[in-house]
């Protein structure tokens, strides 16, 4: 027997629709040089239409890949509406990639056309030779100053958009793609995610839930996290769905342009990665923060003392949230359950510390990776997390690596290892790659970062693994201290001993200015293995030693 339900097609044109006729009066405000820009949604909504109408002046085909290269602005969300509501698909470009990637992925993806913010053509116009089958290259004056090239493919956003006619909305299959995004490409080329209506329509409505990220209509929703960092973690989506307003920062992403945009404009939920709120932390008591609920974190391992430190602040925690370019991203939230109430301060923070709950639609295992046996839900078993659902990637756009990432039973390979309690909270343990295998066992470097980063004069620390003529690897720790602290290896050797087994404790412990940062603002343990790689360990017994 079959259900008598409708069939109806989860695409995002009604979803746009719904948002323009229901919210006209919420607003989208952008930070720009010359002050704040607001928006109503009614106004939004009409310039969004007369974009998709500019792509049909621009003979942009039925699927045509149209490419960003921009900040958070108003401009760049409906960008992120036009383009897949007339059925064609959005392709963010990563501002910060190298040359070489940016290259790689305009030519892969086969853009007819890019939309740059006037600011960032000193950089972009150095990179447009090497685009292959870029037709038209649309200039959106941000009130920088940068010179426009003398090149026929130029074109003014304003006059494009103010010329264009309105268009109807409409895309009647479910499955058509919709937006694409490259993997930062920290081995190899990166690669494209595509993403389909259906799987976008669902991740906004699961964002929604009290088990996602919780967005609602009554919040003010400042996307800190890039809007062209794996799919803006929805954030250019979900709060059109809901109906909340948009802050956007536009190109000021240092800490005190954040902090002084949350306060001017009551900000109740935001979410970027980690080192922003590192950025922000000394400045929390100079700024009212007063009105945030909901302060997210991802991207990579959110500290337990960072989030504790807001939430001694502010009253309020980081909320550790999980996910992949491949997972839309959202895949996991570190909520807290209405048992954890009865729990000892301590162990709520630990509880907020670990990366938590799959939200409905998702689901997650762990796995011994050479032969796949399933493991137990114990918190103590650690293996391969992979993952699978409605708005996870089936493989990779026209890349024959996807067989790498993916296994013959359709789960996604995340190449994370993980442990997961009974009631289905996940704890990362480390990357794949990150772990330290130190004869014949496995250190978690990431417990080591998040411990050393409790160290009150510790402003950063990465943990990686060094060749050992014995032990085949062992763990030495990078940490940038503070400005003005002051701290010794022995300190901070001292500051572990109590929290973790004795064989984890790092051989050395090495002082540098920076940890390297990928493109997206995650620890780059590749760039900082090959900073070190004339590092030689220092003589004497490893701690390690006195157990062998």
């Amino acid at each position: 027997m079959q259900g008598l339900m409708q069939d109806y097609q989860l695409t995002l044109p009604p979803v746009f629709a719904r948002a323009e006729r229901m919210y006209g009066d919420k607003e989208l405000v952008t930070a720009t040089a010359d002050g704040v820009l607001r928006q109503s949604y009614a106004d939004w909504a009409a310039e969004t239409r007369r974009l998709g109408g500019a792509l049909d002046t621009l003979g942009i085909s039925a699927e045509g890949r149209v490419g960003t290269f921009a900040w958070n602005t108003a401009r760049h969300v409906a960008l992120y509406w036009a383009i897949p509501c007339t059925g064609r698909v959005l392709h963010t470009l990563n501002i910060r990639l190298f040359a070489e990637q940016l290259t790689y992925i305009v030519n892969h993806a086969d853009d007819e056309v890019i939309f740059v913010d006037r600011s960032l053509l000193p950089v972009f116009t150095k990179l447009l030779p090497t685009f292959e089958k870029v037709r038209h290259v649309v200039v959106m004056d941000d009130g920088a100053d940068a010179v426009v090239p003398d090149d026929p493919r130029m074109i003014d956003y304003r006059e494009l958009v103010d010329g264009a006619e309105p268009v109807d909305f409409g895309v009647d299959d479910e499955n058509r793609a919709a937006a694409m995004c490259y993997t930062s490409g920290t081995t190899g080329n990166p690669k494209g995610v595509v993403y389909s209506q259906r799987s976008l329509y669902l991740h906004g409505l699961s964002a929604m839930m009290s088990t996602g990220l919780g967005i609602r209509e009554t919040d003010r929703v400042l996307p800190v996290v890039p809007l062209f960092h794996a799919n803006a973690w929805g954030l250019a989506q979900t709060p059109i769905f809901t109906g909340a307003d948009l802050v956007l920062p536009g190109p000021g992403m240092a800490p005190e342009a954040i902090a002084a945009l949350i306060s001017s404009e009551r900000v109740t939920f935001t979410a970027g990665v980690p080192t922003i709120w590192m950025g922000m932390l000394p400045l929390l008591d100079s700024y009212d923060f007063s009105s945030l609920r909901r302060i997210v974190g991802g991207g990579s391992a959110v500290p337990k003392a960072l989030s504790e430190a807001y939430r001694e602040k502010l009253g309020i925690p980081i909320v550790h949230a999980w996910g992949m370019t491949e997972t839309s991203p959202l895949a996991s939230v570190s909520l807290q359950r209405s048992s954890d109430a009865a729990l000892s301060a301590v162990d709520q923070a630990d509880q907020r510390a670990r990366q938590g709950f799959c939200p409905v639609g998702v689901e997650c295992r762990i796995v011994v990776p050479d032969t796949g046996e399933e493991l137990p839900w114990d918190d103590t078993a650690t293996g391969e997390l992979q993952v699978r659902g409605p708005w996870i990637a089936s493989g990779y756009y026209d890349d024959d690596r996807s067989a790498e990432s993916f296994t013959s039973d359709g789960w996604l390979r995340t190449g994370d290892v993980a442990a997961v309690d009974t009631h289905g909270s996940i704890r990362l343990v480390d990357r794949t790659k990150d772990l330290v295998k130190s004869g014949g066992e496995w250190i978690s470097s990431v417990e080591l970062e998040n411990r050393l980063m409790a160290h009150p004069a510790v402003a950063e620390a990465a943990v990686i693994g060094v060749p050992h003529p014995r032990w085949q690897e062992r763990p030495i720790a990078c940490v940038v201290l503070e400005d003005g602290a002051t701290a010794g290896k022995d300190e901070l050797i001292d500051h572990l001993r109590p929290h973790v087994a004795k064989w984890w404790l790092p051989d050395d412990v090495v002082f540098i200015d920076e940890v390297p940062k990928t493109s997206v603002g995650k620890f780059s343990k590749k760039d900082l293995r090959a900073q070190l790689a004339d590092y030689v360990l220092p003589a004497g017994a490893s701690p390690v030693d006195e157990l062998g």
